[in-house]
């Protein structure tokens, strides 16, 4: 079929019946939010920056058992930890390399007492790559800053994990 036989058989009521349509949807609500000013809902099980929790006490969660390190697929996790005096184990370095990182999770899963969470925040850019190399004093000040809307997305997610 040429052209010009498809041109000539698109009739007058198709192309009104065309035009009533991008007409419908020019006069409807607008579906785009505004970002910086307005924003979506995100789910509880959404994976954005990692956080390391405390417990309420102020003591850290970690108890360096190197679960999330062994598991990470990227191999962004380094984790060094020495023993304390009252016989448990902490963490003296606990490094994620969020340029390696891939979000799947996974770190979050293995731990046994939640310590390691990726949280809600989703707007972390930097200016060099060298700031995207979180150790544990940037990972816990997330933990603090985002703990209230963290153990909330835990207590949602917690029916199904």
């Amino acid at each position: 079929m040429s052209i010009t036989q498809i041109i000539k058989s698109f009739t007058l009521w198709e192309f009104l019946k065309a035009h009533a349509l991008t007409f419908r949807y020019m006069w409807k609500a607008k579906a785009t939010f505004y970002y910086p000013f307005e924003k979506n809902p995100i789910s509880p099980r959404f994976r954005g920056e990692h956080a390391l929790r405390r417990y309420p006490n102020g003591e850290e969660r970690c108890i360096a058992c190197k679960l999330c390190e062994a598991i990470c697929p990227a191999l962004a996790i380094t984790i060094e930890a020495e023993p304390r005096d009252d016989g448990s184990r902490r963490t003296t370095r606990y490094d994620i390399d969020m340029t390696k990182c891939i979000y799947c999770g996974l770190c979050q899963e293995a731990c046994p007492v939640d310590a390691i969470v990726e949280g809600p925040n989703f707007e972390f850019s930097t200016e060099t790559r060298e700031e995207l190399i979180y150790d544990k004093a940037k990972l816990l000040d997330n933990g603090d800053r985002w703990e209230r809307a963290i153990a909330a997305n835990l207590a949602a997610d917690a029916p199904y994990r």
